[in-house]
């Protein structure tokens, strides 16, 4: 759905290991130009060793909203596809020290650029109750999210939480054995999201690929939960009807244009194949739309 030009310009803002980058490059024509980006030095190692037969792929480290910089150093001007595989990729759940899993005895850790300086330890150490209890709530969509804020303030009174056991406890402390498994994922989605400004730089990469689109070139997102996919879906709409006009005025008055049209079928969820092959993708929510 988004490799319409074999010889085209096209951008993966979230290399991970390079799985996607492999299979468009199989494609591709010599005269085309893939470019990878990806926030994590050991994803952009791992992925350059597993391109390395390819002349034709540039590989820049940086956040998925830097395309414009990414595209400079590629000498590319506009693009035919922009392809978003948001979330964290499987060598980054496997590997403890990434501190991504709730597993027991893993750091707590979860940043994507191991460079950046903030990590979910210390925002569990330095963030207000409030603040701890907004981000559980918002970004984790956790209906406990108050009373474990709470749990983790009074425990980081007598230690540091530092590794995943320390905060597992705290939810424990709020949350039945029932839902607790549930209640670990959101959480920790939270401090993933909150560590590494995921929605904010989803929000600023949707814009820009739009803006560095040739028309007729296309944006594809692979979202894995809500949050996400209700940000890519709201975009895609209102990118496809911007105008703000009163619906009782007989036209628009505003002027506000298209720029993009989403292409049907407007959600694509992997089949059970797919699911058996790979449990991961099983939330996965994948949306295209064209520009216009």
């Amino acid at each position: 759905m988004l490799l319409l030009n074999p010889g085209g310009n096209y951008l993966d803002g979230t290399l991970g290991g390079g799985g996607h980058a492999l299979f468009f490059m199989e494609k591709l024509t010599e005269d085309a130009c893939y470019i990878g980006i990806d926030r994590d030095g050991e994803a952009i190692a791992f992925a350059r060793e597993r391109l390395k037969a390819y002349s034709n792929v540039v590989l820049y480290r940086g956040v998925f909203s830097d395309i414009e910089a990414a595209m400079r150093e590629a000498q590319v001007d506009a693009l035919d596809g922009v392809l978003l595989d948001l979330g964290v990729s499987s060598h980054q759940i496997d590997a403890d020290a990434r501190g991504f899993a709730f597993r027991e005895g893993v750091p707590l850790d979860m940043r994507m650029d191991s460079a950046q300086d903030v990590s979910a330890a210390d925002i569990l150490a330095d963030y207000s109750e409030e603040e701890l209890s907004r981000i559980f709530r918002e970004f984790g969509e956790e209906r406990r999210a108050r009373c474990i804020a709470r749990a983790v303030v009074r425990q980081r009174q007598n230690e540091a939480l530092l590794v995943s056991d320390q905060l597992m406890a705290a939810i424990r402390r709020c949350v039945s054995g029932k839902f607790l498994t549930k209640s670990y994922a959101r959480i920790f989605q939270a401090l993933r999201i909150e560590v590494n400004a995921e929605l904010q730089i989803l929000e600023h990469a949707l814009h820009t690929a739009v803006d560095c689109l040739k028309p007729g070139g296309r944006i594809g997102v692979i979202a894995y939960h809500s949050l996400e996919d209700r940000i890519v879906k709201h975009f895609f709409r209102e990118q496809e009807n911007p105008c703000t006009c009163p619906p009782e005025l007989p036209y628009c008055v505003c002027g506000k244009t298209p720029r993009l049209k989403r292409v049907k079928p407007f959600l694509i969820v992997p089949q059970e194949e797919e699911i058996q092959q790979n449990p991961r993708a099983r939330s996965a929510h994948f949306r295209v739309g064209e520009k216009i």
